[in-house]
């Protein structure tokens, strides 16, 4: 992960969690992890930011965990939500998470803030996360023309879809999308992929 990226989200943990707070509900990712996720499988947000969308699978029956590389976003998701589970990880290694162990990975607008050397070897790690027939779901911000930080510092990696695509062997692609992200607004990628 993009250190500087890690330390911004850590030193404006709580700005961000409010921020987050305040914008409507993703209900077009919901609409997606409800068709194509396996119901009460084991399940893992990857980048899990502030907690809000392992609350949500918890809440509709994907018992879930999440991960960060922000210690800042990690304490403001179990001071939010403590009743759930959450750990420090970063991509592209995500040391001390499971391989082969969840029936579905939920990884939302982060792989756009590693450095683009790593996007493959990131998307084949969260692969690696799955059971057989486990679902990944992938998607990232789409930064046009060149790499970028944003006036924050952090890092908005420009790359193309097939980067990820190519990266997802063993897989079966599901869903395939460029859309607006209902939350965020932003233009996104999005990629269900379905473990052999």
């Amino acid at each position: 992960m993009d250190r500087a990226t890690i330390e911004t989200y850590t030193s404006g943990a709580a700005s961000y969690a409010a921020e987050w707070a305040k914008q409507p509900a993703p209900d077009d990712l919901y609409a997606h992890l409800t068709q194509y996720f396996r119901p009460h499988g084991q399940t893992v947000d990857i980048g899990c930011g502030s907690g809000r969308d392992v609350a949500w699978l918890n809440a509709h029956g994907y018992p879930t965990g999440g991960y960060d590389a922000s210690e800042g976003l990690i304490a403001q998701a179990a001071c939010q939500y403590p009743d759930y589970t959450f750990g420090l990880a970063a991509l592209p290694e995500l040391g001390g998470v499971p391989r082969g162990s969840f029936d579905n990975v939920l990884c939302e607008t982060v792989v756009m803030h590693l450095p683009v050397a790593q996007i493959g070897p990131a998307c084949r790690r969260l692969v690696e996360l799955l059971k057989p027939k486990g679902v990944l779901y992938l998607s990232w911000r789409v930064t046009e023309g060149s790499s970028a930080r944003d006036v924050a510092g952090r890092l908005y990696s420009a790359f193309a879809p097939s980067l990820a695509v190519d990266a997802l062997e063993g897989t079966t692609i599901a869903l395939r999308e460029d859309a607006v992200n209902q939350s965020s607004g932003k233009r996104v990628q999005r990629i269900v992929a379905i473990r052999s």
